[in-house]
C-alpha cells in the first residue's frame, strides 16, 4: 500500500484500537507514517525500539507491599493511565527484536496489559519491521504473536513523498530530481552488498546535507556515501543542469521571454522550483511562462501549483489557461 492508504487505514484501525504492524523495507518511512498519523489524530506519541528491550524490561521491576506481596512496578516509558490520555504506543523494529522479547509483548498487543499493567483506554499498540527478505536483522514472527495483528504492507510513492515533502521544505532540487527519475525514489537491492542505497529516508539526508553548505569538491562522496554511487552522479549531472537554469525570479519578471529549457530535467526542475513559489501575487506570470511551457509541463507546473495552494484555483489566470489548455486537460 501507498502511504497515503497506509495513514488512511491507520486512522480506520486507530478508531476501534485494532493493532497493527507495518512491513516494509528499509528506508520507506514506516516510522514517519505513524508519527505523521499520530499528529493528524493529535494523539501522543510514545516510541519504543523492541531490539533494545529485554524480556523483563516491559514488565518492570517487583517491589515487596506492606502486606510482604511482591507488585510489579511498570517501567516509567509506557502509557500510564489518565482519563483524558490519547495516545499510539509504537513498538518500532518488533521483529527484529529476540523471540523472548516479542512473547513478552503478546500478551501487551492482545489484551492490552502485561502483569499488572493495564494499557489505558485511549491508546493503541502498533507495531513496524523491515521483511525478512530484506536480509536486515530479523527473527521470524511467531504465528501466535502474527495472529494477534492487522499486517499492511508500505511501499514508497513518489506523489505521496512529494506532498510530505513539500510539507517539510525539502530542497526543490531534490523533489525535481526526483520527479525526473522516480525509479530512484527508492532503489534498494536486498542481493546487494552496497552500504548506501537511494529511499525517501536517505533523500532528506540529501537535501539536509546540501542546506548544511558542503565542501563542493567533497560533495561527491558525501552523496555517494548517503544514496549510493549511481544515483549521486546522476543527481550531481542534474544539479550542473540546475545551476544554469534562470532563477525564478527573473521568469516571474518577464514570463514572456525567459529561456523555455530544451531538457526533459531541466523542465521538471523549472517546474518545481516555480511551483514552490506559487501564491496569488505571482499566478499570472507563473500561468503565463507555463502557457509558454511544452503542454505536459505545463500541465505539471500547474496542478503542483494548486497543490501549494488550492484557492489558485478560482485565481483569473487559471481560468485563461485553463481555457487555452483544454484539449489537453480532457
Amino acid at each position: 500500500m501507498i502511504p497515503s492508504q497506509i495513514c488512511s487505514v491507520l486512522q480506520t484501525l486507530i478508531s476501534i484500537r485494532q493493532p497493527v504492524f507495518l512491513w516494509g523495507p528499509p528506508g520507506v518511512g514506516k516510522s514517519q507514517l505513524v508519527a505523521q498519523t499520530a499528529k493528524a489524530l493529535d494523539l501522543a506519541l510514545v516510541d519504543i525500539r523492541a531490539i533494545l528491550l529485554d524480556p523483563v524490561d516491559l514488565r518492570g521491576l517487583p517491589r515487596i507491599s506492606a502486606d510482604g506481596l511482591a507488585i510489579w512496578c511498570p517501567p516509567s516509558f509506557l502509557p500510564h493511565a489518565d482519563e483524558t490520555s490519547r495516545g499510539l504506543l509504537f513498538l518500532d523494529e518488533l521483529n527484529a527484536a529476540p523471540p523472548l522479547v516479542q512473547a513478552a509483548c503478546y500478551q501487551l498487543i492482545l489484551d492490552r496489559r502485561i502483569g499488572e499493567y493495564r494499557l489505558p483506554d485511549g491508546w493503541t499498540v502498533i507495531a513496524a519491521g523491515n521483511r525478512e527478505r530484506d536480509r536486515s536483522v530479523t527473527h521470524r514472527m511467531p504465528t501466535a504473536l502474527a495472529n494477534r495483528l492487522v499486517h499492511l504492507e508500505c511501499e514508497a510513492n513518489l506523489d505521496d513523498w512529494l506532498v510530505w515533502a513539500h510539507g517539510a521544505k525539502i530542497r526543490a532540487e531534490v523533489c525535481a530530481f526526483l520527479r525526473y527519475r522516480p525509479k530512484l525514489l527508492h532503489d534498494f537491492d536486498p542481493t546487494s552488498r552496497a552500504k548506501a542505497f537511494a529511499s525517501p529516508r536517505s533523500w532528506e539526508f540529501v537535501a539536509r546535507i546540501l542546506d548544511a553548505g558542503p565542501r563542493q569538491d567533497a560533495l561527491e562522496e558525501v552523496l555517494a556515501g548517503t544514496v549510493g554511487p549511481g544515483a549521486a552522479a546522476e543527481f550531481l549531472g542534474f544539479l550542473n543542469v540546475w545551476r544554469e537554469l534562470p532563477t525564478v525570479e527573473e521568469i516571474l519578471r518577464s514570463p514572456k521571454s525567459a529561456v523555455i529549457p530544451e531538457e526533459p530535467a531541466a523542465c521538471y526542475a523549472i517546474c518545481e522550483a516555480l511551483a514552490l513559489k506559487a501564491q496569488p501575487a505571482t499566478f499570472e506570470p507563473l500561468a503565463t511562462y507555463a502557457q509558454r511551457l511544452p503542454a505536459e509541463f505545463g500541465v505539471l507546473l500547474m496542478r503542483d501549483a494548486l497543490a501549494v495552494d488550492a484557492s489558485l484555483s478560482n485565481h483569473p489566470a487559471f481560468a485563461v489557461w485553463a481555457q487555452a489548455n483544454a484539449h489537453v486537460l480532457v
